[in-house]
């Protein structure tokens, strides 16, 4: 668990389901994940999160707001995936509700997930992905101090050569 001066990162618990399914079946959030989910395949990811947290002592935590306990997204930290630029090393990622974009959570919630992989994993650098059009996420991947890698920018590998999202850029910031 991290806590941040407004949100608690934490693993999932059962009563997450419906706000989580929330979020990942909303469009402003499907948008930037090559579509929504729908509450099955939401539940399959709260799954799939839950191992990887089980199976590392970290993962994309639920985002708790601690003014009133509600669930407003996910930010953590992944193993970056087979296939991918920067593949086995530690990737920060967040997935917010819109009706708390552009509160600062997203920065708020990756900063805290940066110094703790610095800090408690040792991790050498972090990375951060995302579609070449997603400039808000972008600007979080700046704020807590990441620059883009262009030489590692790169057409993700689960999408279509046609689809509008699959070129995405790479940040990363190294160990200080």
């Amino acid at each position: 668990m991290i806590e941040t001066e407004r949100l608690i990162l934490r693993p999932y618990t059962e009563a997450d389901r419906p706000a989580l399914a929330e979020i990942n079946g909303h469009p402003e959030v499907g948008m930037w994940l090559s579509g929504v989910l729908t509450r099955a395949e939401s539940d399959a990811f709260m799954d799939r999160a839950t191992a990887h947290i089980a199976d590392h002592g970290f993962g994309f935590w639920g985002a708790e707001r601690k003014a009133d306990g509600r669930l407003v997204g996910c930010i953590g930290l992944l193993v970056m995936g087979e296939g991918m630029p920067g593949q086995g090393g530690i990737e920060i990622g967040w997935r917010l509700h819109p009706d708390v974009q552009g509160s600062g959570f997203a920065t708020e919630g990756a900063a805290a997930c940066r110094d703790w992989a610095f800090e408690t994993l040792g991790a050498p650098e972090v990375m951060a992905i995302t579609a070449d059009t997603n400039v808000r996420s972008q600007a979080v991947m700046t704020r807590i101090g990441m620059t883009r890698a262009p030489s590692r920018d790169f057409d993700h590998p689960r999408l279509g050569p046609d689809h509008p999202l699959r070129r995405h850029v790479f940040y990363s910031m190294p160990r200080p």
